[in-house]
């Protein structure tokens, strides 16, 4: 039977474009509004853990290929890291798609991906575990490869015979086509009221 601290320790890690996705689908936003230290204080606060550190990962459009996005998240991640948070970020890549279109026809353009942010966060969430730096894992995102992350932080509780949880939050609301956090980890429903009260006040599209 491990035992449970009294005091839990919490580290949040925001996967950005996950989240972003997760609330324009639940509430409509159009843009990534949210505020992660709002997010993760108020995680913490309704479930009575210590907030240690917030964590926050996501791609970066090239400046020659999207200006405003890549202004936009310049600005934003350079808020964030003035207030503490420690912040990860890649360049997006691009590849050539080809779609079919209904009537037949096929076009074909620029598609950006992410590459490596979910592996960063799946290294870092393993890694800080493993160098008891952290109670609670709170995952900010609904992308079931980190469900993997979720069997090894439980083998590594049963090996070290500690206490470790890891939680997935995500949006939802009666629009969300997507309902699930992670599989094998505790799930933190965020309705419209908790979102919209973790809104970041400064808008940096302007």
């Amino acid at each position: 039977m491990l035992i449970e601290p009294p005091t839990k320790r919490a580290v949040a890690f925001f996967d950005g474009q996950n989240l972003f996705h997760g609330a324009r689908e639940a509430f409509g936003y159009t843009y990534p509004n949210f505020c992660p230290l709002r997010l993760a204080s108020r995680v913490c606060s309704d479930n009575g853990w210590s907030m240690q550190e917030i964590r926050f990962y996501t791609g970066v459009p090239d400046i020659d290929h999207d200006k405003f996005w890549n202004k936009f998240w310049t600005a934003k991640l350079g808020t964030l890291g003035h207030r503490g948070i420690v912040v990860y970020s890649r360049t997006l890549r691009y590849r050539n798609q080809v779609f079919r279109l209904l009537d037949g026809n096929t076009w074909s353009g620029l598609v950006a991906e992410e590459k490596g942010i979910d592996v960063r966060i799946a290294l870092d969430v393993v890694r800080m575990a493993r160098k008891d730096q952290y109670d609670v894992a709170i995952v900010f995102s609904q992308d079931q490869d980190f469900s993997e992350v979720a069997d090894e932080i439980r083998a590594l509780s049963r090996e070290s015979r500690r206490w470790i949880k890891i939680v997935s939050a995500f949006p939802v609301s009666p629009t969300s086509q997507n309902k699930r956090g992670i599989n094998g980890t505790d799930w933190i429903r965020i309705d419209r009221t908790m979102y919209d009260s973790c809104i970041d006040p400064r808008d940096y599209r302007q």
